[in-house]
């Protein structure tokens, strides 16, 4: 057998929005999730771990070991979720230890290459990029750059991508980084989950009953039961090709609730950086060393999976910077025996917070005992001083030192990288000026839609990183009557235009899936045009699409440009 096989092959499961709660292994019974709770039962378990209040900050702290605001991740969106170029990645460490590494669904921590997951360590991706999508059923998604269509209900799917990958012949372990993108919104379940839960009463309720959304709930733990389901998938592949005893398994979540519902008592949500908007379920199963039924007991985060995980495949970090997070192997085996006095520090949105052993400090300065008053409703800093002086030092100096000018964003996009193929350019990262409106507010999984005129422009702060010819590819839609609107695609001295030659009109998609109304935008059924070739000089400048002829009363509802890079 080869020095390769003998290291562990890793299973990263990362859902998005599901909240400690929700899990029957947390004491839910308005749900059952046997297959996650079974890798409790099978490997350890934290009895209390933390993650970001959002989604993006999560994944870069996962990724890199080292608080989001060290890596410039400070929005959901438009370029904020970007994870800086010069930070290494988890994946960085396990493909330069020989391993087959792949991401399968959400990455959310930058779309152009070298942000993109093939450009941070990965050799194969399928999902997307954004912050969450529109459509779950058979949706646009991406396979290594180039846009697909995908394959039934999206979790369904991203988990038949990641068997596959874990069933191929090889002699190299493989490290599988597998983000689902659920049960954030819209609420799409498929109805063998749905009819379960849609007239279903609710058992155990939110410490705020009266502001609970009972469809949403509905919706989610439906969500959640697809999840399992799906999880028991993974572990049966593993089981039937024999990799199981030797396969690191690790299962969290990337923020609190997305919802007011049962979370164990605790205060806050997703967004929040109290105990209920950070503390996630985090199990570890690797049955050939991980003791059966292991409860961890010392705070963990997702920070250190990065160290834990190399430590236990036996690699170096290929990360040269300092981390803030620890490897934890040793109490995740069983052998810890120290204090649990580390701080592990959480930040959204200028509000911080602080925790340490069994204490909180909140945003406001008041310290709680957690594990005693899960809701915070008793400030205990006159009981205990040292304490509340340290978490308060430690909060201080992670804004001076930390935040310190993390959201002054000078990056522009990438548009056109020499050693990648292809540029995604979304609606998402683009500015709407004249009439052009945004579909929704939240501008993930957006399109622009209202363009009438020739004063009407999109733009987007780019960067070309080499000379080189582009083909382009519009993905549009168009009423029938519109068509025939030339327009222009510019980049400081290079122009390019073309015709919108042919209609496609579509009426929007998704609410006749949502068992919710959505808050987000909708999608439609796109399609594209080539547009024709474009130079580009290497430099920074403004990447502007406009319309220089308009014979209807629209030009299209834009959703994404595509760049390729020709090389004849």
């Amino acid at each position: 057998m080869s020095a390769n096989a003998q290291k562990p092959n890793v299973l990263v499961i990362l859902t998005d929005d599901q909240g400690w709660g929700d899990l029957s292994l947390n004491g839910n019974t308005n749900l059952s999730t046997p297959n996650i709770d079974q890798l409790a039962a099978d490997g350890a378990s934290f009895e209390r771990f933390y993650v970001c209040p959002v989604c993006s900050p999560t994944r870069a702290e996962f990724l890199t070991g080292r608080y989001h605001p060290r890596g410039g991740v400070y929005s959901t969106s438009a370029g904020g979720e970007r994870l800086d170029l010069d930070e290494v990645t988890i994946g960085d460490t396990f493909k330069a230890g020989g391993y087959r590494t792949a991401a399968f669904g959400k990455w959310h921590n930058g779309m152009q290459y070298p942000y993109h997951p093939n450009g941070r360590g990965f050799d194969e991706f399928y999902g997307f990029c954004s912050g969450h999508w529109g459509n779950y059923w058979n949706p646009m998604l991406e396979h290594n750059g180039e846009i697909v269509k995908g394959n039934g209900f999206i979790i369904d799917d991203l988990t038949d991508h990641a068997i596959d990958f874990m069933k191929a012949d090889s002699e190299e372990p493989f490290f599988v980084y597998l983000p689902y993108n659920t049960p954030h919104s819209p609420m799409q379940v498929p109805d063998r989950w749905w009819n379960k839960f849609k007239d279903a009463e609710l058992k155990l309720h939110n410490r705020e009953p009266k502001k609970e959304d009972v469809p949403h709930i509905r919706a989610a733990l439906a969500m959640c039961e697809n999840v399992d389901w799906n999880v028991g998938r993974l572990l049966k592949i593993l089981d039937e090709t024999g990799k199981a005893d030797n396969t690191i398994v690790v299962y969290f979540c990337d923020n609190g609730p997305n919802g007011v519902r049962w979370n164990g008592g605790m205060k806050g949500r997703k967004g929040s950086t109290d105990e209920g908007g950070v503390r996630s379920p985090c199990l570890i199963r690797w049955p050939i060393i991980i003791p059966r039924g292991q409860r961890v007991r010392i705070n963990g985060a997702a920070i250190d999976l990065y160290p834990t995980l190399a430590n236990m495949a036996g690699l170096k970090r290929v990360n040269g910077k300092p981390l803030d997070g620890i490897d934890l192997s040793m109490a995740i085996y069983g052998h810890h025996r120290g204090n649990d006095d580390r701080i592990i520090v959480s930040h959204w949105r200028n509000r911080v917070s602080a925790k340490s052993g069994r204490f909180r400090m909140d945003t406001d300065g008041k310290l709680f005992d957690i594990h005693a008053d899960g809701g915070q409703t008793k400030n205990v800093s006159s009981q205990h001083p040292t304490t509340a002086a340290q978490l308060k030092t430690a909060i201080k100096d992670y804004r001076a030192n930390v935040l310190a000018g993390y959201d002054d964003d000078q990056r522009p996009f990438v548009i056109a990288h020499p050693d990648y193929p292809v540029t995604q350019i979304p609606a998402r990262d683009g500015k709407a000026h004249g009439g052009i409106k945004r579909s929704n507010r939240f501008p993930n999984s957006s399109f622009f839609t209202n363009w009438t005129n020739t004063d009407d422009s999109i733009t987007w702060d780019a960067e070309v990183l080499a000379d080189g010819n582009y083909e382009v590819e519009i993905y549009y839609t168009c009423p029938a009557g519109d068509e025939g609107s030339e327009i222009e695609l510019s980049f400081n001295d290079s122009k390019l235009r073309g015709t919108v030659a042919k209609a496609h009109p579509s009426k929007l998609v998704g609410a006749a899936e949502d068992r919710v109304e959505r808050a987000e935008s909708y999608e439609q059924n796109w399609t594209s045009i080539k547009l024709g070739k474009i130079a580009f000089d290497a430099g920074q400048g403004t990447l502007t699409l406009k319309a220089v002829k308009v014979p209807g009363k629209t030009v299209m509802d834009f959703r994404l440009l595509m760049l390729r890079h020709k090389k004849d």
